[in-house]
């Protein structure tokens, strides 16, 4: 894995990052502004709101491989947190409340610990594709100029997210050809899913007042687990064989 790509990567992405203008007029009718201010509240909470770190159980497995995936993971927790600061402005510019507790994030943070370092990193992957398509979404619907600023702030986030991830399950081989790599496909599809119906359980009031449906976000979260799939194949390597129609070489031994 290139190593030195993913921090300047991180380092980069730093860099001309334009503040949504917070202090912009709010034009967002009272039967949008409530339910979309409840789903931005609780996605502060997942995205960077609580524990900015790994938390499994035996995440040094993962974190201490080299020093150089150390500093990575901590760059890219730090743009977790940065997108919870994000989102805590949205929720004070729309006169919300920061939540420090739901039972869903209660329940996604204790299978982060229980089930080991692997396990935690495909959940936070999915989390990264089925957020992608939340932050969508939002950015699509918004009725408030700074909301669709910010979500397009955390999309670029994403895009990078998303990408170490691809480069990180390639690294370790994943998926492997043949039956193995069929079901890894499978279950990473059904855990995908499962993950979505989550978010859309907690999220669907918000995203319909604004506009949203339910058929267009299963269609977004879906092309974005099969785009992130296909990028995991490897070019086919073919032995070289001769074309049967060649023209015969004649070999000349060195005397």
């Amino acid at each position: 894995m290139n190593y030195a790509k993913w921090i300047a990567h991180f380092n980069r992405n730093k860099q001309n990052r334009q503040e949504p203008d917070w202090s912009a007029p709010i034009h967002v009718p009272p039967a949008m502004l409530a339910p979309m201010l409840r789903s931005i509240e609780q996605f502060r909470l997942g995205d960077g709101g609580g524990p900015a770190s790994l938390i499994a159980f035996d995440r040094e497995n993962f974190r201490s491989r080299t020093d150089e995936m150390r500093q990575i993971v901590d760059l890219w927790f730090a743009e977790e947190a940065e997108h919870a600061r994000l989102l805590g402005c949205a929720v004070q510019r729309l006169g919300g409340r920061v939540i420090t507790s739901h039972w869903s994030f209660t329940a996604f943070c204790l299978c982060r610990r229980v089930f080991g370092v692997q396990f935690e990193l495909q959940v936070l992957t999915l989390t990264e594709l089925v957020s992608t398509g939340y932050y969508r979404m939002l950015r699509k619907y918004s009725p408030d100029g700074p909301v669709a600023a910010m979500c397009e702030l955390i999309l670029r986030d994403e895009g990078g997210h998303v990408s170490f991830h691809r480069d990180r399950l390639m690294d370790k081989g994943r998926p492997q050809p043949g039956w193995s790599g069929w079901l890894w496909r499978l279950q990473f599809l059904l855990c995908g899913y499962a993950a979505g119906t989550m978010l859309w359980v907690n999220h669907a009031p918000g995203l319909k007042a604004i506009g949203g449906n339910t058929l267009e976000f299963y269609s977004e979260i879906t092309r974005q687990m099969t785009r992130f799939i296909r990028s995991l194949r490897r070019p086919v390597r073919y032995p070289i064989v001769p074309a049967l129609w060649a023209k015969p070489v004649e070999l000349r031994l060195a005397k």
